[in-house]
């Protein structure tokens, strides 16, 4: 007798991949196997995103297609959390859990689609590092759940929870199977990484017989010792982020931060409830690159916030071309269905919402190629993700690269000896020899 077979449709963010990893984990280790297409599954599960509106409509449309080729589908994730909506639109799913619902996932697929009854688990070993959705040579590593802050623009809070940290035991032996299993790169996520611990009261753990506080630096510190590059997401510049640079100025965790600042104008951030937005950015960001020259600054902006002025958006201007960060995404504001700025009052008409953003893209499009072209001439280590044979190209990143959102290293003119020694996962040094607005373009020196 064959094994069910469920189909997984994941959306969202890299917190919602985690999510869907746990949950494909858990399938495999119960004896279901994974569909490739919706013929072949019994049923289907999507994991949904309700962040912002056209989000939510991706994941209706997500849910309307499985429903047309399946039939009998299960949704989870951050929509589910409006099952009034879900089912105003398509009445026929057969059941709709929250976000991090594991268990509910389960219950649901063992009652539409029962678990195999002779299924030894013996025979079909999942590995300690779990079913991951990523490629063999990086790997996110989710630290906590949830958030404290209330952002008029979010409703993350309200979808995911107050932040709940995970014991630091429990998320280093997660990154030991990860580091095991051959992974060179570990991205830390959440969704307030720097606020690690607090619920806990930075709780005492151990892990390998070492004693560890359920605390933001001493995760940092821990997850510095595995060999591996450590990329932090998601951090908000809260005064003691800044024992974290000395970390990176060691070379224990990568130079790279991704910082969402969503605005400059204190009035704007007063207006979105910011975390730490009393802080003196353009002073922390300099002492930072006075300890770590080598630091990568990423960020995201909103731009068109309900009461944003042109005096608040030529604010924002200035403090851009001061900040010079290297890497940035910008969006422009749209209300989202239980988010407390919606009934801000002086909404900025969309004609301006949109050519704010061109402005602030055509600044920050300045500021990133000429901070690429001062990386020619350097010798960087680099992590290689993919090929393209055609061209005789690697596809690679650098410390100042993460995966899917920042740019690529393209590794010109390869051997073809190159080609075949090489594999996606290795890293190697490389010489900068060109750069544009987002990538930089290099020749092989060594295989490390």
């Amino acid at each position: 007798m064959s094994s069910p077979k469920v189909g997984f449709v994941s959306l969202g963010c890299p917190k919602a991949l985690v999510d869907s990893e746990r949950i494909l984990t858990q399938l495999r280790i119960e004896g279901y196997e994974v569909a490739a297409d919706y013929s072949g599954a019994d049923l289907v599960v999507v994991n949904t995103c309700g962040f912002i509106e056209s989000a939510v409509q991706e994941s209706l449309d997500a849910i309307g297609e499985a429903i047309s080729e399946n039939g009998k589908v299960i949704v989870t994730g951050c929509l589910g959390k409006d099952e009034a909506k879900i089912r105003s639109m398509h009445p026929s799913v057969l059941k709709v859990t929250g976000p991090q619902a594991y268990q509910d996932v389960m219950n649901a697929v063992h009652e539409y689609v029962p678990q195999p009854p002779e299924h030894n688990p013996y025979l079909d070993l999942v590995p300690p590092q779990g079913i991951r959705l990523t490629p063999k040579h990086y790997a996110y590593l989710k630290i906590s759940e949830g958030c404290n802050h209330r952002c008029t623009f979010c409703i993350i809070p309200s979808l995911r929870g107050d932040l709940v940290s995970r014991p630091i035991g429990n998320v280093m032996e997660e990154a030991q199977n990860l580091v095991n299993a051959g992974v060179k790169e570990i991205l830390v996520i959440s969704q307030d990484t720097s606020a690690y611990g607090v619920d806990l009261k930075y709780k005492l753990d151990f892990w390998n017989g070492q004693p560890l506080k359920s605390k933001f630096i001493d995760l940092c510190a821990a997850l510095g010792q595995m060999g591996v590059w450590v990329r932090l997401h998601y951090v908000y510049p809260y005064p003691h982020v800044d024992a974290v640079i000395d970390l990176m100025a060691e070379g224990k965790i990568l130079p790279y931060l991704d910082i969402p600042f969503q605005h400059a104008s204190p009035r704007i951030l007063q207006l979105m409830k910011r975390p730490a937005h009393s802080e003196n950015t353009l002073e922390r960001l300099a002492v930072w690159r006075s300890k770590c020259p080598d630091i990568v600054i990423r960020s995201t902006f909103v731009v068109g916030f309900p009461g944003e002025t042109e005096e608040d958006f030529e604010y924002l201007l200035n403090w851009l071309k001061e900040a010079r960060l290297d890497r940035v995404g910008c969006f422009t504001y749209s209300p989202v269905e239980g988010a407390v700025a919606n009934d801000l009052p002086d909404h900025v008409p969309v004609d301006v919402q949109q050519s704010r953003y061109e402005r602030f893209m055509e600044a920050q499009q300045i500021i990133s190629a000429q901070k690429l072209q001062e990386r020619i001439g350097r010798t960087l280590t680099v992590l290689i993700d993919e090929f393209d044979l055609e061209h005789s190209v690697a596809i690679a990143r650098s410390y100042a690269d993460a995966p899917e959102i920042d740019g690529h290293v393209y590794i010109e003119d390869l051997t073809t000896e190159d080609l075949s020694r090489l594999k996606s996962g290795d890293k190697v040094t490389v010489t900068i020899t060109d750069a544009d607005e987002y990538d930089l373009y290099a020749n092989l020196v060594t295989t490390n």
